[in-house]
């Protein structure tokens, strides 16, 4: 007698927007570990398939790597009625943390929203990417220490996009970072932003990392295995 063999989980990954945040490189990076962990992928290079509940239906994990943009009515309802009926979704940067910035929406199910990132001294800066790049620490938090997808990580240092995000308190939050009140900035205090977080929303789980500008910082080993848990973590279980 043979054991029952479980069919494949399906990803769907839904990939576009501003190229300098790299989508198709981004997501590539991820396929292999996907189908190593028994998902079948989908590839989208637009949102049209939100608005398709029938197929919306058949995916365990979303991952959306699709930067500013713009979403129709009928396919944010589409992605919102996936994930409360259990899809899992997850995402990096501004690829989810940055998306459709026409719909409330969308905001209120992710929960957070790029609103800046500070960058160098004006006399430092060169008018390129790297104008944003900066030092800064990634600070566990005590949930961030004893969950699942960042349990074993430690505090660490990046040099990249330091996101600032406004948020809501039905987040929970992994892991912080602090943007500092420099003598040029127009804010005069210290401000903490979410770095990892996670949201239930319904029957469905998100992940969002706000690290991951490029291919380069995904390829951190300790952003990587942040990232890969927290797709895992996020996908529908049985």
């Amino acid at each position: 007698m043979t054991a029952d063999v479980q069919p494949p989980r399906r990803a769907l990954i839904v990939r576009g927007g501003w190229d300098g945040h790299q989508p198709r490189e981004a997501t590539e990076l991820f396929i292999p570990f996907l189908e190593a962990n028994g998902f079948r992928v989908e590839v989208h290079e637009d949102t049209r398939v939100y608005a398709d509940a029938r197929t919306m239906s058949g995916f365990d994990l979303i991952v959306q790597c699709n930067t500013m943009t713009v979403i129709q009515g009928d396919e944010i309802a589409g992605l919102r009625a996936a994930v409360e009926a259990g899809t899992g979704m997850g995402g990096w940067h501004g690829g989810i943390a940055d998306s459709y910035r026409n719909e409330a929406d969308y905001l209120q199910l992710i929960g957070g929203q790029f609103a800046h990132h500070a960058g160098k001294h004006p006399d430092e800066r060169i008018g390129e990417q790297s104008d944003n790049y900066l030092p800064y620490t990634v600070t566990m938090t005590e949930l961030g220490r004893e969950h699942e997808i960042t349990r074993g990580v430690d505090d660490f240092d990046l040099v990249t996009e330091q996101y600032w995000v406004l948020h809501d308190d039905l987040i929970d939050i992994l892991a912080t970072t602090t943007t500092p009140a420099r003598a040029w900035d127009p804010w005069k205090r210290p401000v903490t932003s979410p770095v990892f977080w996670t949201r239930q929303w319904g029957e469905g789980r998100i992940f969002v990392s706000t690290v991951g500008h490029r291919v380069e910082v995904l390829e951190d080993p300790t952003v990587r295995t942040v990232v890969e848990r927290g797709l895992l973590w996020a996908a529908r279980t049985a």
